[in-house]
């Protein structure tokens, strides 16, 4: 069994000095994307606000003398973010893979490549359908109120920010439930039993979950609970096929024992 452990048990000192390596990487990948995403700012923060204008809001206001430089650094650092993930993620791989066995390796590897896809799947999910239907519900508010008086949405651009960041992560970790769950089974926290009699208890947690990342209306919180859900009942259908394959090459490897 230690043959299959890569040699690269080194001291303290070496690990450590492996970590400030990573680390240092997943910085300039950051401060990359950063410098980029900065000079690109304005174009990014159109793309965000297309939706507002698409519910037919032409209007977004700041309040604050150094509003526009702070927005434009908050949008720059919130794509530097989602454009670096996937090197950050590769050097967290790389510090963690050489005390792995190659069974973990192949077992990890793919929750590795699933979690960008499905983070971006949510993120995508959020910008295209969920913000949309969130704002047209939300400013269908306005409009004459009684006595004539004319009730008008005038939306901050920091709070709008929020708004959209708050869905667009929400709804992009969110989606990283059936890697979770899979992970969690793999490790032997939970099992596959165990997660399907609790389906009841996961469809009560997704709505609770999706209570507290979206807006107080039901579409919104409808729009992320159902797909929660879905993923649950997803999870489980492939931690059943993945158990089985396991369970086969279990057997395989006592036969030719």
């Amino acid at each position: 069994m230690s043959d299959e452990i890569d040699d690269t048990q080194a001291p303290l000192l070496d690990h450590l000095i492996e970590l400030r390596r990573r680390l240092l990487w997943s910085v300039a990948a950051l401060a990359g994307a950063f410098a980029v995403c900065m000079y690109f700012a304005r174009a990014i923060l159109s793309m965000l606000v297309a939706p507002l204008k698409a519910a037919g809001q032409v209007t977004i206001i700041n309040t604050a003398v150094t509003g526009g430089f702070i927005v434009e650094i908050k949008v720059a650092f919130f794509a530097a973010l989602m454009i670096a993930f996937p090197v950050i993620a590769n050097q967290l791989w790389q510090f963690v893979s050489p005390g792995l066995y190659r069974k973990e390796k192949q077992a990890l590897l793919p929750f590795l490549l699933a979690t960008p896809v499905l983070f971006t799947a949510g993120a995508c999910m959020a910008y295209f359908v969920a913000i949309p239907v969130a704002l047209k519900f939300l400013l269908g508010f306005q409009g004459e109120l009684a006595g004539g008086v004319q009730q008008t949405a005038m939306p901050e651009v920091n709070e709008y920010l929020k708004f959209v960041m708050q869905f667009i992560f929400g709804f992009g970790i969110s989606f990283l439930l059936p890697v979770l769950l899979m992970l969690l089974e793999h490790a032997g926290i939970v099992t596959y039993e165990q997660l399907k009699g609790a389906w009841r208890y996961a469809t009560v947690g997704a709505f609770a979950l999706s209570a507290v990342l979206t807006p107080p209306d039901i579409g919104s919180q409808l729009l992320l609970a159902i797909p929660l859900v879905g993923l649950y009942f997803l999870a489980l259908v492939a931690i059943r096929f993945t158990r089985k394959r396991r369970d086969r090459a279990a057997e395989s490897e006592a036969e030719a024992a």
